[in-house]
């Protein structure tokens, strides 16, 4: 709690930054935030962070979502990107696409949209392995083909 100089620590200041904007801020535009975001105003244009954003349940947001995590029990029209994982809350409503590894939502919150968790990377590498394997059958078709010619 104290320093070694005697002035007070901001324990939360000193290991990351945190945001607040608070009910009854109107944004529009782009921002950029490093840490953790707390909105419960109103935002339309797109947000961008690493760290966490929390969107609390009186919070509007229209726009593109750029996070390392989402937590939101509020009302987003938009599409997300989340790195590490996007949680929807009650009461929370979410209208977009997401495009996260890790996605979960508690009953009573409501989603329309599509979620993409990576499965076209794995696709992708199925398609790839299906092409090196040879069709036997065909394989053996011809074979014998040649075997009965003279």
């Amino acid at each position: 709690m104290w320093g070694l100089n005697g002035k007070k620590k901001n324990g939360l200041a000193d290991e990351e930054n945190f945001t607040f904007l608070g009910k009854g801020v109107d944004f529009k535009g782009v921002v950029n935030f490093d840490g953790t975001v707390r909105i419960d105003g109103r935002l339309e244009g797109e947000i961008h962070t690493k760290g966490i954003l929390i969107v609390g349940e009186h919070a509007v947001i229209k726009g593109l979502v750029t996070t390392g995590t989402l937590i939101t029990s509020g009302k987003i029209q938009g599409n997300i990107t989340a790195l590490e994982k996007v949680q929807i809350l009650k009461p929370g409503i979410l209208i977009g696409d997401i495009h996260s590894p890790s996605f979960s939502m508690e009953e009573g919150a409501h989603f329309h949209g599509m979620c993409d968790m990576g499965a076209s990377k794995g696709v992708d590498q199925e398609r790839q392995d299906r092409e090196n394997v040879h069709d036997l059958a065909a394989h053996r078709g011809k074979v014998r083909v040649q075997d009965l010619q003279p």
